[in-house]
Protein backbone atom coordinates (compact mmCIF):
# COMPACT_ATOMS: atom_id res chain seq x y z
CA UNK A 1 0.00 0.00 0.00
CA UNK A 2 1.39 3.40 -0.97
CA UNK A 3 2.21 5.87 1.80
CA UNK A 4 -0.53 8.28 0.63
CA UNK A 5 -3.14 5.49 0.76
CA UNK A 6 -1.90 4.35 4.16
CA UNK A 7 -2.10 7.90 5.56
CA UNK A 8 -5.59 8.46 4.14
CA UNK A 9 -6.81 5.27 5.82
CA UNK A 10 -5.45 5.99 9.31
CA UNK A 11 -8.10 5.57 12.04
CA UNK A 12 -10.50 8.49 11.90
CA UNK A 13 -9.25 9.88 8.59
CA UNK A 14 -10.63 7.12 6.35
CA UNK A 15 -13.98 7.21 8.13
CA UNK A 16 -14.26 11.00 7.86
CA UNK A 17 -13.50 10.80 4.13
CA UNK A 18 -16.31 8.25 3.67
CA UNK A 19 -18.72 10.25 5.82
CA UNK A 20 -17.77 13.39 3.85
CA UNK A 21 -18.66 11.56 0.62
CA UNK A 22 -22.02 10.54 2.09
CA UNK A 23 -22.66 14.12 3.23
CA UNK A 24 -21.98 15.37 -0.32
CA UNK A 25 -24.20 12.70 -1.86
CA UNK A 26 -27.02 13.59 0.54
CA UNK A 27 -26.79 17.32 -0.19
CA UNK A 28 -26.62 16.63 -3.93
CA UNK A 29 -29.80 14.55 -3.82
CA UNK A 30 -31.61 17.12 -1.67
CA UNK A 31 -30.50 19.88 -4.06
CA UNK A 32 -31.94 17.94 -6.98
CA UNK A 33 -35.30 17.76 -5.21
CA UNK A 34 -35.29 21.34 -3.91
CA UNK A 35 -33.68 23.58 -6.55
CA UNK A 36 -33.34 26.62 -4.28
CA UNK A 37 -32.00 24.64 -1.35
CA UNK A 38 -29.62 26.44 0.97
CA UNK A 39 -27.78 23.85 3.03
CA UNK A 40 -24.39 23.47 4.66
CA UNK A 41 -22.81 20.24 5.86
CA UNK A 42 -19.94 19.32 8.15
CA UNK A 43 -18.49 15.85 8.58
CA UNK A 44 -17.07 14.17 11.67
CA UNK A 45 -15.84 10.61 12.32
CA UNK A 46 -19.25 9.76 13.81
CA UNK A 47 -21.52 11.29 11.19
CA UNK A 48 -22.38 14.60 9.62
CA UNK A 49 -24.27 17.77 10.38
CA UNK A 50 -26.72 19.35 7.96
CA UNK A 51 -27.81 22.95 8.44
CA UNK A 52 -30.86 23.82 6.36
CA UNK A 53 -34.62 23.96 6.41
CA UNK A 54 -35.78 20.62 5.02
CA UNK A 55 -38.33 18.25 6.53
CA UNK A 56 -36.88 15.32 8.46
CA UNK A 57 -38.54 12.66 6.28
CA UNK A 58 -36.89 14.22 3.21
CA UNK A 59 -33.48 14.18 4.93
CA UNK A 60 -33.94 10.55 5.99
CA UNK A 61 -34.96 9.55 2.46
CA UNK A 62 -32.02 11.42 0.88
CA UNK A 63 -29.50 9.91 3.33
CA UNK A 64 -30.70 6.36 2.66
CA UNK A 65 -30.79 6.97 -1.11
CA UNK A 66 -27.30 8.55 -1.03
CA UNK A 67 -25.87 5.57 0.87
CA UNK A 68 -27.53 3.08 -1.49
CA UNK A 69 -26.26 4.91 -4.57
CA UNK A 70 -22.69 5.23 -3.26
CA UNK A 71 -22.72 1.53 -2.41
CA UNK A 72 -23.95 0.85 -5.97
CA UNK A 73 -20.87 2.63 -7.34
CA UNK A 74 -22.10 6.18 -8.07
CA UNK A 75 -18.77 7.67 -6.96
CA UNK A 76 -19.49 11.04 -8.66
CA UNK A 77 -21.97 11.79 -5.85
CA UNK A 78 -18.98 12.09 -3.46
CA UNK A 79 -17.74 15.28 -5.15
CA UNK A 80 -19.60 18.56 -4.63
CA UNK A 81 -18.86 21.86 -6.42
CA UNK A 82 -19.60 23.97 -3.33
CA UNK A 83 -17.48 21.99 -0.87
CA UNK A 84 -15.30 23.87 1.60
CA UNK A 85 -12.33 22.02 0.11
CA UNK A 86 -12.81 24.13 -3.04
CA UNK A 87 -12.71 27.31 -0.94
CA UNK A 88 -9.56 26.19 0.84
CA UNK A 89 -7.84 25.32 -2.45
CA UNK A 90 -8.92 28.67 -3.96
CA UNK A 91 -7.61 30.54 -0.93
CA UNK A 92 -4.27 28.77 -0.99
CA UNK A 93 -3.78 29.16 -4.74
CA UNK A 94 -4.77 32.84 -4.85
CA UNK A 95 -2.73 33.68 -1.77
CA UNK A 96 0.38 31.90 -3.00
CA UNK A 97 0.11 33.20 -6.56
CA UNK A 98 -0.48 36.76 -5.37
CA UNK A 99 2.47 36.55 -3.01
CA UNK A 100 4.78 35.23 -5.73
CA UNK A 101 3.54 37.83 -8.22
CA UNK A 102 4.23 40.60 -5.71
CA UNK A 103 7.90 39.70 -5.37
CA UNK A 104 10.22 42.18 -7.03
CA UNK A 105 13.29 41.45 -9.05
CA UNK A 106 13.97 45.16 -9.00
CA UNK A 107 14.07 46.59 -5.48
CA UNK A 108 13.09 50.02 -6.75
CA UNK A 109 9.85 48.81 -8.35
CA UNK A 110 6.91 50.93 -7.14
CA UNK A 111 4.15 49.03 -5.32
CA UNK A 112 1.47 50.02 -7.84
CA UNK A 113 3.54 48.58 -10.69
CA UNK A 114 3.09 45.14 -9.09
CA UNK A 115 -0.69 45.41 -8.99
CA UNK A 116 -1.46 44.25 -12.57
CA UNK A 117 0.55 41.05 -12.22
CA UNK A 118 -0.88 40.35 -8.76
CA UNK A 119 -4.42 40.70 -10.16
CA UNK A 120 -3.54 38.52 -13.14
CA UNK A 121 -1.99 35.86 -10.90
CA UNK A 122 -4.99 35.85 -8.55
CA UNK A 123 -7.41 35.61 -11.47
CA UNK A 124 -5.48 32.73 -13.02
CA UNK A 125 -5.43 30.97 -9.65
CA UNK A 126 -9.22 31.32 -9.34
CA UNK A 127 -9.69 29.79 -12.79
CA UNK A 128 -7.48 26.85 -11.81
CA UNK A 129 -9.02 26.53 -8.34
CA UNK A 130 -12.37 25.01 -9.37
CA UNK A 131 -11.00 21.92 -11.14
CA UNK A 132 -8.14 21.71 -8.63
CA UNK A 133 -10.60 21.75 -5.70
CA UNK A 134 -12.63 18.95 -7.27
CA UNK A 135 -9.43 16.94 -7.79
CA UNK A 136 -8.39 17.47 -4.15
CA UNK A 137 -11.82 16.26 -3.02
CA UNK A 138 -11.53 13.16 -5.17
CA UNK A 139 -7.95 12.36 -4.12
CA UNK A 140 -7.90 13.41 -0.46
CA UNK A 141 -10.99 14.74 1.32
CA UNK A 142 -13.65 12.22 0.22
CA UNK A 143 -13.79 8.49 -0.41
CA UNK A 144 -16.87 7.08 -2.16
CA UNK A 145 -16.36 3.57 -0.76
CA UNK A 146 -19.46 3.30 1.43
CA UNK A 147 -19.53 -0.50 1.48
CA UNK A 148 -19.05 -0.71 5.27
CA UNK A 149 -21.20 2.28 6.21
CA UNK A 150 -24.67 2.21 7.72
CA UNK A 151 -26.97 4.93 8.99
CA UNK A 152 -27.70 5.24 12.69
CA UNK A 153 -30.01 7.78 14.26
CA UNK A 154 -30.90 11.05 12.55
CA UNK A 155 -31.49 13.77 15.13
CA UNK A 156 -33.17 17.09 14.42
CA UNK A 157 -32.83 20.28 16.45
CA UNK A 158 -33.92 23.87 15.88
CA UNK A 159 -31.93 27.05 16.46
CA UNK A 160 -34.39 29.85 15.88
CA UNK A 161 -35.62 29.42 12.32
CA UNK A 162 -32.72 27.12 11.35
CA UNK A 163 -33.17 23.34 11.26
CA UNK A 164 -30.09 21.27 12.12
CA UNK A 165 -29.67 17.54 11.63
CA UNK A 166 -27.03 15.16 12.86
CA UNK A 167 -26.82 11.97 10.81
CA UNK A 168 -25.05 9.22 12.72
CA UNK A 169 -22.91 7.05 10.43
CA UNK A 170 -21.64 3.65 11.57
CA UNK A 171 -18.95 1.52 10.04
Amino acid sequence: MALKDWLLELPGIGKVRRVHALEHATITLLSQRFHRLSMVGRSTPNGFWLYGNVEQDMVEEAVQDALRRLQAGEAELAIHPRCGTNLAVAGMLTGLSSFLASLSFNQDEPLLDKLPRVILAATAAMVIAQPAGLAVQEAFTTCPDASYLSIGKIRQTKRGSLTIYFVEVKG
